[in-house]
């Protein structure tokens, strides 16, 4: 009996804390790492089938450890989005590095993303290492097939598959959707029977100011790729939620005078872009309208302060 004939029949199950399950029904939490921008927030995203994580094409876009959920018939898989694990630069490295290592010691299976179509390094191996170190069920995914030929996967895998003692291997494109139901296969397998974690209709972990939050981020780290991204960090002030009405103020902190002077662009024109493209997330994520202002400050090394760190989010 799959799920939902299971709460048809028991409906004061559906309702109950961590309500009770078929049997044989699977759950457990997924953990996606790699190497920065090997693909695991893009992934996590195509499997919920919603965007939950912020993606950009900026190394260390992920800072927190953000849960995807996804409840099939016989499953629920808890994904566990990490920051890309990386030789730090300082404190804020230091975090996201902490955040990533700590989801390897308490999920049910690690899956470590190798980009195809980048040859396997030091810094794979490296991550690999903290994987073969992890208790969990462990699954070797080449990621970004349809950008890699069919040599470079075969060399990927090569090279890739002694790093680790895998459980598991599969070979995918978040972008396309190749295979991910080969990849949700495998890792359904790999799960422990276990008790329903969120209920059915939840896909994420994340509140509504840290959404909003990331989701500003996203818009300026696609925006100024090169010039501001890892000196960006954003915080929530205000919150105002209304049936028909969400209002928000945010404060966009970076490092120098000059990186302000951008953000804000001339006459205030890419700040105002920058809230017109958050606002219309926020408004395709809660459903109403929405109102969000922005401002920028200047927090000098603010990444290599514990207490601004903290102050943002930044820390599990």
């Amino acid at each position: 009996m799959d799920l939902d004939a299971y709460f048809a029949e028991n409906p004061q199950m559906a309702d109950a804390g961590i309500p009770a399950v078929p049997e044989g029904f699977r759950s457990g939490f997924i953990a996606l790492v790699g190497r920065p921008n090997a693909g695991k927030s893009t992934l996590m995203n195509a499997l919920v089938g919603q965007k939950v994580a912020i993606t950009s094409a900026t190394p260390q876009t992920t800072r927190r450890n953000v849960q995807g959920v996804l409840t099939l018939p016989a499953c629920q898989m808890v994904f566990v989005d990490t920051p890309g694990l990386h030789k730090p630069h300082d404190l804020l490295g230091e975090h996201l590095n902490g955040s990533a290592e700590a989801a390897l010691k308490d999920v049910d299976v690690v899956a470590m993303l190798v980009d195809s179509t980048k040859p396997v390094g030091r810094g794979d191996a490296w991550v690999a290492e903290h994987v073969a170190a992890s208790p969990a069920k462990k699954m070797l995914v080449l990621s970004k097939h349809d950008l890699a030929t069919a040599d470079q996967t075969a060399a990927q895998f090569e090279a890739a598959r002694g790093l680790a003692p895998w459980d598991a291997v599969v070979s995918l494109s978040a972008k396309t959707g190749y295979n991910a139901n080969a990849f949700l296969e495998e890792a359904e397998m790999l799960l422990p029977e276990g008790p329903l974690w969120y209920p059915k209709g939840m896909v994420s972990d994340l509140g509504t100011e840290m959404m909003i939050a990331e989701s500003v981020r996203e818009k300026v780290l696609r925006r100024f790729r090169d010039e501001v991204p890892h000196s960006v960090g954003v915080k929530v002030d205000a919150l105002e939620e209304a049936p028909r009405l969400l209002r928000a103020e945010a404060t966009v902190y970076v490092e120098r005078e000059s990186q302000k002077a951008m953000l804000i662009g001339a006459k205030g024109a890419s700040i105002k872009r920058i809230g017109t493209e958050a606002r219309k997330d926020m408004e395709r994520a809660f459903g109403i309208k929405c109102y969000l202002g922005l401002k920028v400050k200047v927090k000098k090394n603010w990444r290599k302060d514990e207490s601004e760190i903290q102050r943002l989010g930044y820390t599990e």
